[in-house]
């Protein structure tokens, strides 16, 4: 489920116009890495890594919406920065891969 949501996200970014092609390949680079470091959480916490990878799939819908809604687009971005909050310490990579796709998703200009 989550490789295939990953997977979903990536056809995402494929399709939208909006983004650089530099903007795009980040995005890609860091899905790479949100999936295998989703694979290593879903071994003992598969409902928080699908909710992980789930929020991340809502924060990419809500960034490349051709009208976009600031409210939703903030929500969504810290609905994903709280998700993975609780393993900061034990999964310090996740979180930081994380962040980095919220602030990207959030910085880039679509």
């Amino acid at each position: 489920m989550i490789e295939e949501t990953i997977q979903r996200i990536e056809v995402q970014i494929q399709a939208t116009d909006s983004l650089t092609p530099e903007r795009r390949r980040e995005l890609i680079d860091l899905l790479a890495t949100l999936k295998a470091e989703a694979a290593i959480l879903a071994r003992t916490h598969g409902e928080q890594a699908q909710s992980i990878v789930g929020f991340t799939q809502v924060t990419a819908h809500e960034a490349m919406r051709t009208e976009q809604d600031p409210r939703l687009l903030n929500l969504s971005v810290e609905a994903l920065r709280r998700s993975v909050e609780e393993f900061e310490k034990s999964h310090p990579r996740l979180a930081q891969i994380v962040n980095s796709i919220s602030t990207t998703l959030s910085n880039s200009g679509i």
